[in-house]
């Protein structure tokens, strides 16, 4: 401890009143939330290759590769959004080319005819890795996500019903909806492309935001047991109190850990990270903000028996 005095600066003891706050944060998740849904239906989401269909090439340059020349030329040859990222530094002569379509053209035409453009303007240009999605298949990839997802959350509300009551487990879903629908609201509004791996992100975020959940759960119940007449909003600030410093801890390194891809990491990492990084801070707010409201407003069933202390034998000599 007294090698890293910033780890002083936590309280150890607060007084939060967290349950107080909690009609004002749901008026504030209802806007969010509402905000969320009519950015989706205006603008939809700026899907990737993957799930619009189209092609990704990687392509080696005899020096640092003009990312702009390639696009442009890219573009000239009839490629409809193409985008061109670098990879292994920034004076790098490797990028990746992805375009979703070849104006007249059906998907393996129009990447022959980008990749004849490429190393007719490019005197030594290599184009390796070339795959192409079809319409088919980004529709099959789209359901695939979209699966993944659905059993994803079935099976945290299942666990959670059998580890705690059915109350904890609504209140986790709904959190976790809240967690989900958001994230895609600032994918939407930012127009950051969606790929699978942001379907690799959303399920991060879910894991962590459950693991939040759990741990939030799991003290409130020890907590019930310990005090069986205390009111249920005031059992809630305890539990919450007792593990605020835990959670700023935890929270704050999982942020610093992903800062360094987020601002370093380059383009082609950022959406994995942004919505990562977005998704810790919005799954710890839901845990505190939606999960437990929720528990509050229905109640909880207080007849188990009470903690009974652990008497610890004395250590051996």
């Amino acid at each position: 401890m007294k090698f890293w005095p910033l780890i002083r600066l936590v309280p150890r003891s607060t007084h939060f009143n967290f349950v107080g706050l909690a009609p004002y944060a749901a008026i504030l998740s209802a806007l969010l939330v509402a905000g969320s849904i009519a950015s989706f239906a205006l603008q939809g989401l700026n899907f990737g290759v993957d799930f619009a269909g189209g092609t990704v090439m990687e392509v080696t340059t005899r020096g640092p590769a003009p990312v702009a020349q390639i696009r442009a030329a890219v573009h000239a040859a009839g490629a409809h959004d193409p985008q061109v990222q670098l990879f292994g530094g920034a004076d790098s002569n490797n990028a990746k080319v992805a375009f979703k379509e070849v104006t007249g053209m059906e998907a393996n035409a129009g990447a022959k005819a980008v990749q004849q453009r490429l190393e007719q303007q490019f005197p030594g240009l290599k184009v390796s890795g070339v795959s192409t999605v079809g319409a088919k298949v980004s529709g099959e990839l789209i359901w695939s996500g979209l699966t993944a997802l659905g059993v994803a959350l079935l099976l945290m509300l299942a666990y959670i019903w059998f580890r705690f009551q059915l109350q904890f487990g609504l209140g986790a879903i709904i959190a976790l909806f809240h967690d989900i629908v958001l994230t895609i609201g600032l994918l939407s509004l930012t127009q950051i492309e969606v790929s699978m791996t942001s379907i690799a992100a959303l399920l991060t975020v879910i894991g962590y935001s459950m693991n939040e959940k759990v741990i939030s759960f799991d003290r409130l119940r020890e907590n019930l047991r310990k005090f069986k007449t205390t009111p249920l909003r005031e059992v809630i600030n305890l539990s919450e109190n007792e593990r605020l410093s835990r959670t700023m801890i935890t929270g704050s390194t999982a942020i610093l850990a992903l800062s360094g891809a987020l601002f370093m990491g380059g383009p082609a990492l950022f959406p994995l990270v942004f919505t990562m990084a977005f998704g810790i801070i919005i799954g710890t707010y839901s845990s505190i903000y939606v999960a437990l409201p929720v528990i509050l407003l229905w109640g909880v069933r207080r007849d188990d028996d009470e903690a009974k202390p652990i008497r610890l034998q004395p250590a051996r000599p």
